[in-house]
């Protein structure tokens, strides 16, 4: 979906990374509103543990997305290619959160090396969008084209976001072929806006565990 003149402007006008604190979650998030029209926008959020170890650590990220598309698209490496991407779309009253890879510019597959478990709360369809908030636990540390990566949670970071109004076509599975986008848009998030202190504790209130490698794929009800 590329960008008009105006959408790009309207872009550049963004007010950047913002601290967003969900009272049903009780997570401090950071969060960007990236436009994808000129009256509408997918509002990403992140939030991470004040107290990150140096080496992988859980992130829960939670995104409220307009009806009008049929799927979004995250990759937390600022690019489409060889860094973890978060694949969602909705199943009637459901959200099917994927977790995907590619190694070049063709449509990406299933990555096990990140994993997605679906919070109690936080998850939701209204006459107008589709929310989800899950753990991910793989999102923060890959191994990209030129080795190691890293998120580190006091830094802003490159992501990059694709869309479409295209519809998955099995939308039960997290394995569905997606329509193609065109051309994938970015912003530059501010990590620290949504550090936790008590980042355990929540996902623990949100019944969930903050194991790291034991979280599985969710095709989960909203």
């Amino acid at each position: 979906m590329k960008l008009s003149f105006a959408l790009a402007a309207l872009a550049g006008l963004a007010e950047g990374t913002i601290t967003y604190v969900d009272q049903e979650t009780g997570f401090t998030f950071s969060e960007y509103k990236a436009a994808y029209s000129l009256t509408a926008n997918i509002v990403f959020r992140f939030a991470l543990p004040s107290n990150a170890p140096s080496g992988p650590y859980n992130a829960v990220i939670q995104t409220v997305v307009p009806n009008q598309l049929g799927w979004i698209g995250l990759a937390w490496g600022g690019n489409m290619v060889r860094n973890p991407l978060t694949v969602a779309y909705p199943n009637g009253q459901k959200a099917t959160v994927s977790s995907r890879w590619a190694t070049g510019h063709t449509t990406p597959t299933s990555y096990t090396g990140a994993t997605y478990t679906l919070l109690n709360a936080g998850n939701k369809v209204n006459g107008s969008h589709w929310q989800f908030t899950a753990k991910c636990s793989g999102c923060t540390t890959w191994t990209g084209t030129s080795g190691s990566v890293r998120i580190a949670p006091t830094s802003s970071s490159r992501l990059a976001f694709a869309y479409s109004t295209g519809k998955a076509s099995t939308p039960s599975s997290n394995t569905s072929s997606i329509p193609v986008h065109d051309t994938p848009n970015y912003f530059t998030n501010d990590f620290s806006q949504g550090l936790n202190p008590n980042f355990d504790a929540l996902l623990q209130r949100n019944g969930v565990s903050d194991t790291g490698a034991g979280a599985v794929f969710v095709d989960g009800p909203l």
